[in-house]
């Protein structure tokens, strides 16, 4: 049985009680953090002990965005700026193909397969500045090209991308991490934060946003929202895996158990549970459950995806760096045709 939820470690050695409970939950996936890291024999050694105790290959994910939002720094993964500097770059979205390749390149390295990006968010005046560089830009045709470049150069380099935050984080003026945001907003506006999302529907997975959208429910935010959940599966068009966004943040209310509860009721198919707490893992792994058939078959839907990797071959890392160095450094007169 595999546990439909997605857990971090505590530090960067894998402890006794975490072995046991690894081999006992059976958790669809893991994600890092810099807590986890200290050096490149360490962090391979570290995933390759976490999925053995797991006793399969499952997936390791990471957040490796650029910019502030990056768990591998040099010298073990190049650096990348935030990403609203690329968004507002004239080769944008040659840029962010470039900036996909590279970082599955480095995360490839330590056998880290799944990253939590593209985002699909629109970076404006009132978006948090929690988020806001980390957009893609401000409207939602170029979010939606700039982040499907980013999909598409992750899984080129053998890493699956992870669309976040659904439906739409942008323009909200608080951070998720501390409290809980509304989105006031309806009719045109709201349609134009989804917009990306709909336009990137195909990608294989998705995160969730723990974000209100009156228009759609007043009191619960996406994560733990059937209402929510039902819109970007029947009117977005989402169908692939949808985990939640890390479900001890401060934006949440009740116990962890509850929390995990109510975003599985809701539609969520993994939960997110990142700080390594290993009494709070143990009451998610209860509370979520196992894996339903639904998301089974969303999860084989993942093998279109990973084959991208197949199909792009080998490639000159060193000529791709070049390239994204050299296209950061041109200015609107050399706009690419």
């Amino acid at each position: 049985m595999t546990t439909a939820a997605i857990f971090g470690l505590a530090g960067p050695e894998l402890t006794a009680g975490e072995r046991a409970f690894l081999r006992e939950a059976r958790p669809w996936g893991l994600i890092l953090f810099a807590r986890n890291i200290a050096s490149a024999p360490q962090l391979r050694r570290l995933v390759e002990e976490a999925r053995a105790a797991v006793g399969r290959a499952c997936p390791v994910l990471i957040d490796q965005e650029g910019g502030r939002v990056a768990r591998l720094r040099p010298p073990l993964a190049h650096a990348f700026p935030p990403a609203a500097e690329d968004a507002a770059r004239p080769a944008a979205r040659r840029l962010f193909h470039l900036r996909g390749r590279i970082i599955a390149h480095d995360l490839g390295r330590f056998g880290i397969d799944v990253n939590c990006a593209p985002l699909a968010d629109l970076g404006l005046p009132g978006t948090h500045a929690v988020l806001r560089d980390r957009c893609y830009g401000a409207d939602p045709a170029s979010v939606a090209a700039n982040a499907r470049a980013m999909a598409e150069g992750l899984a080129q380099g053998g890493v699956l991308p992870v669309l976040k935050h659904i439906p739409g984080h942008g323009g909200v003026a608080v951070d998720s991490h501390a409290a809980l945001p509304r989105q006031p907003a309806g009719g045109t506006v709201l349609a134009a934060h989804f917009a990306p999302f709909r336009a990137l529907a195909d990608l294989p997975l998705g995160m969730t946003a723990h974000v209100v959208y009156p228009a759609l429910d007043a009191a619960r935010p996406a994560t733990l929202s059937p209402l929510v959940i039902d819109h970007v599966r029947r009117e977005i068009g989402f169908d692939g895996l949808l985990m939640s966004d890390d479900i001890s943040m401060g934006a949440l209310w009740g116990d962890v158990a509850r929390r995990s509860a109510a975003a599985r009721a809701a539609g969520c198919d993994l939960v997110l549970h990142c700080n390594g707490d290993l009494a709070e893992m143990e009451e998610v792994a209860r509370a979520a459950g196992p894996l339903d058939a639904a998301a089974r078959r969303r999860e084989a839907a993942l093998a279109r995806w990973r084959a991208m990797a197949d199909a792009a071959g080998d490639v000159d890392m060193g000529a791709l760096i070049a390239e994204y160095e050299a296209l950061r450094q041109r200015g609107p007169e050399q706009r690419r045709p």
